[in-house]
């Protein structure tokens, strides 16, 4: 007998941790911050989208073993902001043998939709739900808070980066990797203990993949002006020659890779490229779509104008 039900894998419902309530960028409190979110009309400070990654590893090494650290690409769309309180549960397309490739989602308790994702491994770059947003995205008719940035623009400098176990994220990140390991929905010993991984290295979780990346984002100088409030709409976390280790260095480049513009929001999306130390073996890459508020920018209806 057989059936044509799609089935899914899906975990419990969890309650994801914010900690970036005092996150701080060009000299004030971001999204995150309680009061900051209701000036910008939003009802609380939201969690950080990476953060629902975690949900999603166990699955997912279900599916492909510890390749997924090693070869994995998780490519989200962000539909709808997580306070914290609230649940969530994350959901798998169980593959077909030999699939490379699944669709993955979240929901809150209430089955509000919290993010849309593909899930790949070893997937060519461009294969992912994310490359297929972009390849429909229109070019922007006008921006203003994004007028001097162009596809193409790259990073200012190579950025030297490492994650030690309790090294201090800096204002983007104001917490540590043990702080994270104490809140984070999905704790594995392969995070934290050198001895119980294949690879004989404690390894950086998937979501803080995001923190590692960002965490000398500044020195790539992109003009964005300021000051005005962004958000994550859209992130990939690509591995190449993975994964990333704890008390390891890194090299990043970052690259503008392509600029959008919807009613309230102007993006741009930057393709951050790891290295191993010496800068001659990508390890991993991060896609991020950071869309800039509109509104929260005090100028923009005049420089529109103008």
């Amino acid at each position: 007998m057989s059936f044509d039900t799609p089935l899914y894998l899906c975990g419990p419902l969890r309650e994801p941790k914010q900690m970036l309530a005092d996150q701080e960028y060009s000299g004030h409190t971001s999204i995150h911050d309680d009061s900051m979110a209701e000036k910008l009309g939003f009802r609380a400070g939201p969690i950080e989208g990476p953060t629902h990654f975690s949900m999603f590893a166990p699955m997912l090494v279900e599916i492909w073993g510890q390749a997924w650290f090693e070869r994995g690409c998780f490519s989200s769309h962000f539909q709808n902001m997580v306070v914290e309180g609230e649940q969530v549960r994350a959901f798998v397309e169980r593959p077909a043998p030999g699939a490379t490739r699944v669709r993955c989602w979240a929901e809150k308790a209430d089955g509000t939709p919290v993010l849309e994702a593909s899930a790949s491994l070893g997937a060519a770059p461009g294969e992912s739900l994310l490359y297929e947003r972009m390849a429909k995205l229109r070019a922007p008719e006008k921006l203003v808070i994004l007028s001097d940035l162009h596809v193409g623009m790259k990073g200012a400098a190579d950025e030297k980066v490492r994650m030690d176990p309790d090294q201090h994220m800096g204002n983007l990140y104001p917490f540590s990797l043990n702080q994270k390991l104490e809140g984070i929905t999905e704790n594995s010993s392969w995070y934290s203990d050198a001895s119980s991984t294949p690879w004989g290295r404690a390894i950086i979780p998937t979501e803080m993949v995001s923190v590692l990346a960002e965490y000398t984002s500044k020195d790539a100088e992109f003009p964005v002006k300021q000051p005005v409030i962004g958000l994550f709409a859209d992130q990939e976390i690509r591995m190449i020659d993975g994964p990333l280790f704890v008390g390891e260095d890194y090299l990043i480049r970052r690259e503008v890779v392509a600029l959008s513009e919807s009613k309230r929001t102007e993006s741009y999306w930057v393709l951050s490229r790891i290295y191993d130390a010496s800068g001659e073996v990508l390890k991993a890459e991060m896609l991020l779509n950071h869309a800039t508020l509109k509104h929260s920018y005090a100028n923009y209806e005049a420089e529109a104008s103008a």
